[in-house]
């Protein structure tokens, strides 16, 4: 569940115009405005005024900077919208729940297309590739978050060649208030953002965790199949370094496949189960997750299962986006609650 503090921070932020206090002025966008964004070079001669957001962080992101009433098209949703933001998300358009076709985007008009992940629009991408948009003189964006030390040109979620860092989603915001010319909003943005983040890592910085084990379970396309989990560099990764936890996942692959008996190997003092809406696989069922953990003969004798070390987190503070602290605050409590501090 999204923290009080987070939609506070957010519903401060969304209502720039109110006060901007503390937050230091940013200079104003001068047009034409050009970025390099994931290998790709974008210019803007003015603000966009039709975006369609391909991914619900990007979405957010732009609910968060005041900037809705520019959204004519959303899609790829994990989870309920944030409150804050639920009066102008019924005013946008949703495209599809998970990929939208590239006649569905375009059929809104838009002067930019901005997408959460590189293989929904990238080279490769399945609902289109950016020299598509292109030819029609539309703009893209891509999260540098999915792509700044990342490789996405083989299958799958790509392979993480650096941890992420928040810095990214810094960045992402960052280049969305020189876009649109509301550069102050994104600094206030980043500022509520970074001291709520340096709040958690504060909060645990007594604990100490004893060098804990630790598996991320995203999802399976068979409930009894190899399972989704996080790599070693990715957003959950980085939640386990500010912790001090390790992950038992050593591969860069972003989500790789993992058989169960390859985690029993290692014997997870904890096990961070993902709780989202979206039903894409069998295993995007929290209750399925849980029952498996109690019932399979692999999975239910790890020392986790058994002691019922089990966190909950919710799939936004998977991914890179304005959730991610929340994951840093869910894995403290649990590490504290589980008695894994020195």
């Amino acid at each position: 569940m999204r923290s009080a503090a987070r939609l506070s921070c957010l519903s401060f932020v969304a209502a720039i115009g109110m006060s901007m206090s503390g937050a230091a002025l940013a200079a104003p966008t001068q047009y034409p405005l050009t970025l390099e964004n994931c290998r790709e070079t974008i210019t803007f001669n003015q603000a966009p005024k039709r975006v369609v957001a391909v991914g619900q962080t990007q979405t957010e992101i732009l609910y968060a900077l005041g900037l809705g009433d520019k959204v004519v098209g959303t899609a790829v949703w994990f989870s309920p919208v944030a409150k804050p933001y639920e009066a102008v998300n019924a005013k946008v358009k949703r495209l599809a729940d998970n990929d939208p076709s590239f006649e569905a985007v375009v059929a809104q008009e838009p002067d930019l297309v901005t997408a959460m992940f590189e293989w929904h629009i990238g080279p490769n991408g399945i609902v289109g590739k950016r020299d598509q948009f292109a030819k029609l003189k539309v703009p893209t964006y891509v999260s540098p978050t999915d792509c700044v030390g990342k490789d996405n040109s083989g299958p799958g979620d790509g392979v993480r060649t650096q941890m992420f860092t928040m810095e990214l989603v810094y960045r992402n915001i960052r280049e969305f208030g020189q876009i649109f010319d509301v550069s102050d909003r994104a600094e206030a943005l980043v500022a509520e953002l970074k001291a709520r983040e340096d709040k958690a890592v504060a909060s645990v910085a007594g604990i100490k965790p004893q060098d804990v084990p630790v598996v991320v379970w995203f999802s399976s396309k068979d409930i009894k199949g190899d399972a989704f989990l996080a790599g070693k560099n990715g957003v959950p990764a980085y939640i386990l370094s500010k912790l001090g936890a390790r992950n038992v996942i050593t591969t860069n692959e972003e989500w790789p496949l993992v058989g169960w008996e390859t985690v029993a190997s290692t014997n997870p003092a904890v096990i961070v189960v993902v709780k989202m809406d979206r039903r894409r696989f069998p295993a995007d069922d929290i209750n399925l997750k849980l029952d498996f953990l109690k019932t399979d003969a692999v999975a239910s004798k790890l020392d986790a299962s058994r002691q019922q070390r089990i966190v909950i987190m919710d799939v936004g503070a998977t991914r890179a986006g304005l959730d991610t602290i929340d994951g840093i605050e869910a894995l403290a409590n649990g590490i504290k609650s589980f008695g894994l501090t020195k």
